[in-house]
């Protein structure tokens, strides 16, 4: 059962193996502000688009002191080829049971032609450094929502 995420409530702790054969987690990057944005699958053209823009705007994002990471249910072998053949450079954490998904709310009833089926919920949370939601983005639309997460978390840093 996920609980609905709320702006002002505490990020649920993850900790996920990553493309480049390590791990992350919400637990190591206390301290700074994080973009955590979950996608429905590696190297489909909305999820590519979503990576590339991301990627685009990661020095902006660094320079704000960010950390950028996209979360799939896709194994890490997955992101690994996704990410060589698109040149992306976000970090890609992969969550094959889906909890961390679950946790975060994405997991949701999707329909496709009538058909209905479970799929993750494109969304987008940026989270202040000390753990707590401070926006979040549901069904997200990818033109231009790199962008907007961007301003947003300048103002969270001008902010603070």
């Amino acid at each position: 059962m996920t609980k609905d995420l709320n702006v002002g409530d505490k990020a649920p702790a993850f900790s996920l193996a990553t493309d480049g054969g390590e791990r992350v987690s919400l637990k190591d990057l206390t301290g700074k502000p994080i973009v955590l944005y979950f996608y429905p699958k590696d190297d489909t053209s909305g999820c590519t688009r979503e990576a590339a823009a991301f990627t685009a705007l990661l020095p902006k994002f660094r320079r704000l002191g960010v950390e950028v990471i996209g979360v799939s249910k896709d194994s890490v072998e997955s992101h690994a080829k996704f990410k060589a053949k698109h040149d992306l450079d976000v970090v890609l954490a992969s969550d094959p049971d889906g909890k961390v998904v679950q946790s975060y709310g994405c997991w949701v009833e999707k329909s496709l032609y009538g058909r209905k089926y479970m799929g993750i919920d494109r969304s987008t949370f940026l989270i202040d450094p000390k753990g707590k939601i401070a926006r979040i983005w549901r069904k997200v639309k990818v033109p231009g929502h790199a962008e907007d997460v961007l301003a947003t978390a300048k103002t969270m840093a001008n902010a603070s």
